[in-house]
């Protein structure tokens, strides 16, 4: 049986459109509660879908254990989740281009569209941008979410809704990439293997970069970056990043350098791994409100520091380039629940970083079994 075989489609039309869906509801810290909740109307240009693989992300857990990241505090019940794939059940009567039972990924910021980062198409700076599970906007640990058609990207038919979410992570990967203007035949060092740091090595693969090294405190983590064809690992328990940065380039240091770790002092240390000119993408947030960097230092090596707020332009492309690697990224699937298991999903991810890599709720038919 292939994969859209496996997974019911409801008949729904105008005449019984449903007014609630299932929904995994976080109404204050370390309370999630499975409940219906509000379905908004389809319009014109939306697709209605039954969302069928969320991956749980480090800021769910960061809303699920503190409440808050940053400024963005939850005030009032919120909806997780932002990485996930479905199936659409139903389309708006302007669509075009999309059909009930297409298989999709689902891009999880929608942008005002007309404000100036809209219209030179860095669309992840629009200052009015609605980002799923960012209070107040909901995510989609729901049954069913309606959502506008052109956040929607079809996928093949033998890729597995769980790696199709995976794209929501990828796409930082991909915008570091593009960011940096990253060339073949040169050298990239990635701080911290969490899912966002590991599928960064595959973007950087793609984009032809010959070594890249990647280090993490976690067993599974490195075991996982080689895999997926990290050349080098270095466990940051046993080893000092920039030592051993500096034997594998003869001293040299590497062209860029993405910190997904977060880390203050891995986010200062990093500066000193790049070779003159080199560039730096921060997209780890630290917990501390500032991290003082080494301003002369960085003056006289000319280096280039990017802060990476999610992602733009990516989504169409990174479906492309996972659908090739199905198989590899099948390494870092490694936990699954139902949608009522929604707080152990959050727990495991909370709790065990030793024994956990990309952990997955479904809203529905439950695809895979632990």
């Amino acid at each position: 049986m292939d994969i859209k075989e496996r997974v019911s489609l409801p008949n729904i039309t105008k005449d019984n459109y449903p007014d609630t869906t299932r929904s995994a509801v976080l109404n204050k810290v370390f309370d999630i509660e499975l409940k219906d909740t509000p379905l908004p109307p389809m319009k014109p240009t939306d697709v209605l879908i039954k969302v069928m693989a969320v991956g749980i992300c480090g800021s769910d857990v960061h809303y699920y254990d503190t409440g808050h990241i940053g400024d963005f505090v939850v005030k009032k019940p919120l909806i997780l989740g932002h990485e996930s794939s479905g199936i659409i059940v139903a389309t708006g009567d302007e669509v075009t281009d999309l059909k009930r039972g297409d298989r999709v990924a689902i891009e999880p910021g929608v942008p005002c569209g007309h404000c100036s980062y809209c219209r030179e198409g860095k669309y992840n700076l629009c200052p009015k941008m609605q980002f799923m599970a960012t209070p107040p906007v909901n995510g989609d640990l729901s049954e069913l979410i309606t959502y506008p058609q052109d956040f929607v990207f079809p996928i093949p038919d033998d890729m597995p809704y769980e790696i199709a979410a995976l794209n929501e992570p990828f796409s930082v990967g991909i915008h570091v990439c593009q960011k940096l203007d990253v060339k073949p035949g040169t050298t990239a060092f990635i701080s911290g293997a969490g899912a966002v740091g590991l599928l960064a090595i595959l973007a950087f693969r793609q984009f032809g970069v010959d070594k890249i090294i990647i280090s993490d405190s976690e067993d599974l983590r490195l075991k996982t970056a080689k895999k997926l064809g990290a050349d080098d690992v270095i466990d940051i328990r046993q080893e000092d990043s920039l030592k051993r940065i500096n034997q594998l380039t003869n001293d040299e240091g590497v062209d860029y350098v993405m910190d997904a770790s977060g880390n203050p002092s891995a986010e200062r240390e990093d500066l000193r791994t790049l070779k003159r000119g080199g560039k730096l993408a921060y997209v780890g947030v630290p917990t501390t409100d500032q991290v003082p960097l080494d301003v002369p230092f960085m003056t006289d090596h000319e280096t280039q520091i990017f802060g990476i707020f999610r992602y733009a332009n990516t989504y169409a492309l990174g479906v492309k380039i996972l659908a090739k690697h199905m198989d590899e990224l099948e390494n870092l699937l490694t936990n699954y629940y139902s949608l009522d298991q929604t707080k152990e999903a959050l727990e495991k991810t909370r709790t065990d970083k030793a024994g956990s890599l990309k952990v997955v709720i479904y809203p529905n038919e439950q695809l895979r079994q632990n």
